[in-house]
């Protein structure tokens, strides 16, 4: 790989993995256009690892909740911070239930570009909906949100196996649905990316192992975590400020023009 591939699929992935506009679908798109190889397992896991990285440190108060809460949990302590650790499992078991089940079917369609063109569309159509409609607003995570609808989140989350649909968009999306403002369903889609992101790394790590090109420069995979990590940071702040003063409404927008190109090109 070249520094400018690395710098590109850095940068792209690290913007396009909190906002609601679908990771898969650029990271197929860049290739596409460029006419540039495929990046290898081992990159992904490094870009992936900058976007973690990038939401536990922004997030770095709620990180440290986590992990006490998870202590506290298995201390059988009533904690606040045992409370949110438990909300982020609850959201994250279903994905860990259905994933294994569906993963060869996902990975026949990961690079159709009239999936993902579709999917880009549809599920933006979905966001724009539950942004839209009339509802309460539940403005505190801490005092609404309780295990039937962390699950629920979960389960619109299962739907982000779809290439296209984008994991941090159906969540939102989700959490709009369920009566949460902009800023705490944002909040609490990102939580909810800690784990998944980590699993996703280990699962990939594990059982394709052999398969990976672990020849490859350390620079490449070093460029490849720092290019990822410092785009995330600007676009979480970013979304996390601009979605206070606007509504999803220019995401859904970006979502159906980038489906509408992706499906005349194809």
């Amino acid at each position: 790989m070249d520094f400018l591939q690395i710098i590109v699929l850095g940068i792209v992935q690290g913007i396009t993995e909190f906002l609601p506009i679908s990771s898969s679908g650029h990271l197929v798109l860049v290739p596409f256009l460029t006419g540039w190889n495929d990046q290898g397992l081992a990159f992904d896991i490094a870009v992936h690892i900058g976007t973690l990285l990038a939401v536990m440190i922004y997030f770095k108060k709620d990180t440290y909740r986590l992990i006490k809460g998870m202590f506290d949990a298995m201390l059988r302590k009533g904690t606040d911070d045992a409370w949110l650790f438990w909300m982020i499992v609850f959201a994250t078991l279903p994905l860990i239930a259905i994933a294994p089940f569906v993963k060869p079917l996902i990975e026949t369609i990961a690079r159709n570009i009239h999936v993902i063109g579709v999917t880009s569309i549809v599920f933006g159509i979905l966001l724009w909906i539950a942004d839209k409609r009339p509802h309460p607003l539940h403005t505190e995570i801490q005092k609404e949100m309780n295990y039937k609808k962390a699950f629920i989140m979960g389960m619109f989350q299962v739907i982000a196996l779809i290439p296209g649909t984008s994991r941090s968009g159906i969540t939102m999306t989700a959490g709009r649905f369920l009566g949460f403002n902009r800023k705490e369903s944002s909040k609490f889609s990102m939580l909810m990316a800690m784990p998944v992101i980590a699993m996703a790394g280990i699962y990939t790590l594990i059982s394709d192992f052999n398969g990976m090109d672990w020849g490859s420069n350390t620079y490449e995979l070093l460029g490849g975590v720092i290019c990822s990590f410092i785009p995330a940071i600007f676009a979480i702040h970013g979304l996390m400020k601009l979605i206070e003063k606007i509504s999803f409404t220019p995401f859904v927008i970006y979502r159906i023009l980038l489906g509408i190109f992706l499906l005349f090109i194809t």
